[in-house]
């Protein structure tokens, strides 16, 4: 079996498997399993941001299919859904890195993609607060603050997850052509 470890003192890494159904955060001297066949792994260090597909041959996990509908219409666990509001925020960030003409160190200010989605910087920075409280609580790390836990990077950390975990993909980028047509506030 291979395992990667993060033999760094202060970069954090992102990994998730091809569908991005399982995301996890790899912090400074922490090490994991590599068991999917197929698995995205991405960490910003500095301006630059990097993406690496590590394939294995011979993966210790092969997922089992899972069946879009329920016959009892109940789910006990299933991806992050967003709502509209939410959906055009995280899209806004993260154009730059689904077009490929960027990095989530080049993501855009929270004023810039505010302006993008003709929001007031108020109604931007408190859908991003409930963003990153929701993911938070699903057990998504970097994005919020507290005690000794810093998130001065929670913008580029939560664009590296949507990226990563295929929360956010470009087919969706449509959306921000008319945010006004998408925004469930309207």
């Amino acid at each position: 079996m291979w395992w990667i470890e993060n033999i760094g003192a202060r970069l954090s890494a992102t990994l998730a498997d091809a569908e991005g159904v399982t995301q996890a955060y790899l912090q400074p001297g922490a090490r994991l399993p590599l068991v999917y066949a197929d698995t995205t792994l991405l960490f910003t260090a500095g301006r630059t941001t990097y993406e690496m597909r590590l394939v294995n041959n011979q993966p210790a996990y092969v997922p089992s299919a899972v069946s879009e509908t329920s016959e009892s219409g109940a789910t006990t666990i299933g991806p992050i859904e967003l709502t509209n509001s939410q959906l055009l925020l995280v899209l806004a960030l993260s154009e730059p890195v689904l077009t490929g003409r960027g990095t989530t160190s080049s993501i855009p200010s929270s004023q810039n993609a505010a302006d993008r989605l003709g929001w007031p910087i108020t109604r931007f920075n408190r859908k991003l607060d409930h963003v990153c409280d929701r993911l938070t609580r699903y057990g998504v790390r970097g994005l919020h603050g507290g005690p000794e836990k810093l998130a001065v990077n929670r913008r580029a950390r939560l664009v590296e997850h949507a990226v990563a975990t295929r929360l956010v993909t470009p087919d969706m980028l449509y959306r921000l052509e008319d945010p006004a047509a998408y925004d469930d506030a309207n």
